[in-house]
């Protein structure tokens, strides 16, 4: 099993880029694992109490479940990543979203890079990197259209959690990137790339561990 990580700040294309090589390679060879899933089920707060938790600091993610998960997978067991709303703050207590051991494994997250543990088991780290302009436009747009949330509170967060966990945690993680994409899903090139080496290990022409 190759698993592949793709890291990088909010809006930055992370999943357009994994959309991307799955799109490339075939959808019945990968599976795909948004971290977003992981985040902690907060559904025992009050909804004030869940509106005032840092959601971009590395410890709002249930990262223990997600290297659990992916144990079994490379067990050749399925695992059921948990599903979050996120106009709540809190899991789907009846969701799950099946996720089903393959060849290839992809996971896309803001902190999938930053914590060490998940780190170790990654073959392939990828950190997208896009201009913070274009991220926090695409942020506001997700967040006004998918997440019900109003630009006041967009800009408060953006301020108070997003920027300064970007500096912190996210932006030094590109130091363990193997490959780096600038400008996500718009780079063809490094969209190719990526694609390639894994059609490789697919091929049996790139042995995991040598990756």
């Amino acid at each position: 099993m190759l698993i592949i990580g793709i890291a990088g700040g909010t809006g930055s294309g992370k999943t357009t880029v994994a959309r991307s090589v799955i799109d490339n390679l075939g959808s019945g060879k990968v599976t795909f694992i948004s971290q977003d899933n992981y985040y902690k089920d907060h559904s025992h707060l009050s909804m004030a109490e869940r509106e005032s938790i840092n959601y971009d600091h590395p410890f709002a993610f249930d990262n223990e479940l997600l290297i659990e998960h992916l144990g079994s997978l490379k067990k050749g067991q399925t695992a059921h990543a948990p599903v979050y709303d996120f106009t709540v703050h809190a899991r789907c207590p009846e969701d799950t979203v099946e996720l089903k051991p393959n060849n290839i494994v992809i996971i896309e997250g803001l902190h999938v890079l930053s914590d060490e543990n998940l780190r170790k088991l990654l073959d392939i780290k990828v950190f997208v990197d896009t201009d913070p302009d274009v991220r926090i436009l695409r942020r506001t747009l997700r967040d006004i259209e998918e997440r019900g949330r109003t630009i006041q509170s967009i800009y408060l967060q953006y301020l108070t959690t997003v920027k300064p966990m970007h500096e912190a945690f996210i932006e030094p993680s590109k130091k363990y990137a193997d490959l780096i994409i600038p400008e996500g899903g718009h780079n063809a090139v490094g969209i190719q790339l990526l694609t390639v080496l894994t059609e490789k290990y697919l091929n049996g022409d790139y042995p995991a561990s040598s990756l």
